[in-house]
């Protein structure tokens, strides 16, 4: 498309370049000056339909223009108007933005670098804008490493990593990529006992001569045999423990590795490198938010995170001592979960120091409070936006804190989310092991230009600290983790969370060119799983506990309290089910707001919400504050007290399964409404439950759910578009029940195929090890980036992070 762009805006085609100066002409024209795509697009529909409406339709050759020029302005993702000047970014591929300038006196085009269109931007801003603020470029340290050849190729990092490590296993000896595996096998003990060989084998030549012995004599052996049992005979040849726990399985390794040796291929490569023991000790860094296991959901910055790293522990646990078991090793294995200790907790523990994961062997939380030069612990909880000057700290005292409940380093440090991500970077540095980025959600592209604006959100949302972290930590990280595929890369119609940190400024602080390389091995997709346990359909009556159920239900339909907003006048009618924070982002008022302008629906439905506090007074978050305030706007504006049953945030998580099967079990809907949703843990948890589901085409549910077959996309944007969307599923409900049954049915189906934590904790494990032998043999060539990253930290961060503090106190 750029090709075209570029024939139509320099005149090769005739009549076209008119066509297209005139739209730009109108850009120009529009009141604001920074558009996005849909608002790009409508200025040419507008065009389009007054040349309808002046009967130029039967000018082919203008309706030609149209239609090539629609073409063009569907990979255009933003513009801007200085003067009689236009900046337009345009998307042609995947992660490689272009840049293009026009001049609408003139007729006149070019192509422009990344570093004008920001430039541009900040003139925009600020007239007088300085253009000698520091510009970051991370693509130097890129440009030396493989990647990714195709768009479709994003996020299968560690397919790509693997073929290309076992086909240059030995056509580049000076990278020792062929002996490097040989090397490796080394490095592996377990409390000081060496695992897999020993020093009989100091060479590679001794190495195949040893692995064709031991292969001679394992034949001959049952394939059951336990090691145990030929330990001895193994440890003569060179083999120490590792390998397996039977004969079998050792001579499946053994042969695993002599063809690697030989014949090298990344399947085998990827079989054989899982089946190493080399991670034990994991930690999991979670430092915002009510980390706990009751009593918690709901409250401020605590949600589906939480969700997700207590079931991914679990299966986590599971896996690894399956793994060593196999392996033939008797090793005692921790996890522990870092996060903040709270000491003003309430009805929480999170205030405790060491908690056990309820379930598990040996999964343990560790809180670690947040103190300012060694004394003055916080006592109350800090929003997620407000706890960047306190990382610091909490990092260093945390490294002893694990130190001390591991016994040892860990072996792999996994971050969640900005602030556990970059507590992550620094962990993992000190400790010198790999480390793991899980984002869950990049507020970036939450909010609509928020890094051209970060000034004025400033306040509150500190968003020139938390991108600087988001930089320093996707960019250190040995491999990341995203949920879906449009987190790293978008859609046809957006960019993706990651593609968003490619180019962007803050004004007056910093711009940012080449900020991430999406086409880098380190991206990899894996969905996480829903607790099948816990989550089952609604009509396996005799899973479910009677007494459970009947909570539930009073709660939706009958109880009185101050914990409940609305009474439902005909309880028989099917509710439409949302639960969710009470954040702006969840969109929870809309939904209220879109209900309450349909009659239809009204007279269709109920609406039951579980969101947040129902007070203002009773929440300490600015903007639950907000949301709360326009819930009880809309419910009193629609006088919906007889629609609505609006509950606060349940923090029993016994019941939360239970919500989704009693709305199943009154034929009702799961509507997850929100502006944007990184993944999603609620609309798979309630497809598991068998509730047909409707959620945000923005983000990970676009992935999730299949349109019209296992769930619906809805528009957030689009308000009516969804209430007809909702009304209509009622009515083919109504005329026909198998129609409600078939979507829930493949809901169901969708969900356990796809998302399960079984499957999820293998291929984690497996993504671990391998980029830890990446990380062996790389590690040298990342140098010069984790000093450029340090630099940053020191120049950036950490001043930035120490203003924020002085603030705090201030306060």
């Amino acid at each position: 498309m750029s090709t075209k762009l570029e024939e139509i805006y320099t005149g090769q085609f005739k009549g076209k370049k008119k066509t297209f100066f005139s739209y730009l002409h109108n850009v120009c024209n529009t009141k604001k000056k920074l558009l996005v795509k849909g608002e790009l697009l409508e200025i040419h529909q507008k065009m389009k339909n007054k040349s309808k409406a002046n009967h130029l339709t039967e000018n082919k050759s203008r309706n030609t223009n149209f239609d090539e020029l629609e073409n063009i302005i569907n990979t255009f993702t933003e513009s801007l108007v200085l003067d009689s000047s236009v900046y337009i970014e345009v998307r042609d591929a995947i992660g490689k933005p272009e840049y293009y300038y026009f001049n609408t006196e003139s007729f006149s085009g070019r192509k422009i670098s990344a570093l004008n269109f920001l430039q541009a931007k900040e003139k925009l801003r600020f007239p007088s804008a300085n253009n000698d603020i520091l510009t970051l470029n991370f693509q130097t340290f890129y440009e030396k490493y493989m990647k990714v050849k195709e768009p479709k190729s994003i996020g299968k990092g560690v397919e790509y990593l693997n073929r290309y490590l076992s086909s240059n296993m030995f056509s580049n000896p000076y990278k020792m990529l062929g002996n490097a595996l040989f090397n490796f096998l080394f490095v592996h003990k377990y409390d000081s006992q060496q695992l897999i060989v020993n020093d009989r084998i100091d060479q590679l030549g001794k190495l195949r001569f040893a692995i064709d012995k031991a292969i001679n004599f394992l034949k001959r052996q049952d394939s059951e045999r336990p090691f145990s049992e030929i330990k001895h005979e193994l440890q003569q040849i060179g083999f120490e423990p590792g390998l397996g726990n039977t004969a079998g399985r050792i001579l499946d390794m053994l042969q695993q590795l002599d063809s690697l040796l030989t014949n090298p291929d990344h399947i085998s490569l990827k079989e054989f490198l899982s089946r190493i023991p080399m991670i034990y000790n994991i930690a999991v860094i979670s430092p915002h938010g009510y980390f706990g296991q009751d009593n918690v959901l709901g409250k401020p910055d605590t949600g589906g995170q939480i969700v997700y790293i207590l079931d991914q522990v679990k299966a986590l646990e599971k896996e690894i001592s399956h793994s060593l078991e196999i392996a033939g090793l008797e090793a005692k294995h921790k996890i522990i979960i870092l996060t903040r200790l709270i000491p003003n907790a309430g009805n929480t523990s999170c205030n405790q120091r060491l908690e056990k994961v309820n379930d598990t062997k040996n999964v343990w939380i560790l809180r670690v409070p947040f103190r300012e030069h060694n004394k003055n612990i916080t006592d109350n909880w800090i929003s997620r936006f407000e706890i960047w000057p306190f990382l610091e700290e909490f990092t260093e005292d945390s490294y002893k804190e694990l130190l001390v409940e591991f016994g040892a380093k860990p072996d792999l440090v996994i971050g969640n989310y900005s602030d556990g991500n970059l507590v992550a970077t620094i962990l993992s540095k000190k400790f010198g092991v790999t480390q793991c980025n899980v984002a869950h959600a990049l507020e970036k592209s939450k909010y609509l230009f928020s890094s051209l604006f970060w000034d004025e959100m400033e306040n509150q949302y500190h968003f020139s600290i938390q991108y600087t972290a988001d930089l320093l930590a996707m960019n250190s990280a040995d491999f990341i983790i995203t949920s879906t595929y449009q987190e790293i890369a978008g859609t046809e119609d957006g960019i993706g969370q990651y593609e968003s940190y490619i180019n962007f400024t803050m004004p007056n602080l910093y711009r940012v060119t080449g900020g991430i390389d999406i086409y880098h091995p380190k991206f990899n997709i894996l969905p996480p799983g829903v607790n099948f346990d816990i989550f089952f359909p609604h009509y396996k009556k005799e899973n479910r506990i009677s007494e459970i159920t009947e909570e539930v239900e009073n709660l939706f339909f009958k109880d009185k309290g101050d914990f409940v907003i609305g009474k439902l006048k005909n309880p028989k009618l099917p509710p439409i089910f949302s639960i969710a924070r009470l954040d702006k982002i969840k969109n929870l008022t809309s939904l209220v707001k879109w209900y309450g302008e349909s009659a239809e629906l009204q007279s269709q439905t109920n609406l039951i919400i579980v969101a947040g506090k129902i007070k203002q007074e009773d929440s300490s978050d600015a903007e639950e504050k907000e949301q709360i305030l326009l819930m009880h706007k809309y419910i009193d504006q629609y006088k919906l007290n007889d629609h609505i049953r609006w509950l606060r945030g349940d923090p029993d998580r016994r019941r939360l399964p239970e919500y989704y099967r009693v709305i199943a079990d009154k034929k009702g809907i799961f509507i997850q409404p929100a502006l944007f949703e990184g993944f999603g843990l609620t609309v798979i948890e309630a497809m598991r439950s068998g509730l047909p589901t409707f959620a945000t085409k923005y983000g990970g549910p676009l992935e999730i759910i299949e349109d019209e077959i296992s769930g619906f996309h809805i528009d957030p944007i689009d308000g009516k578009g969804t209430t007809e969307m909702l009304i209509k599923f009622f009515r083919d409900c109504e005329g026909n029940q198998a129609y409600y049954e078939k979507i829930s049915r493949r809901a169901i189906e969708r969900v356990e195929n796809t998302y399960n934590w079984s499957l999820y904790s293998k291929n984690f494990l497996s993504l671990a090890k391998i980029y830890g032998f990446w990380k062996y043999i790389s590690n040298l060539e990342m140098t010069e980036l984790h000093a450029y990253l340090d630099l940053l930290y020191h120049m950036l961060y950490k001043p930035r992070a120490k203003a924020m503090l002085e603030l705090h106190k201030a306060k």
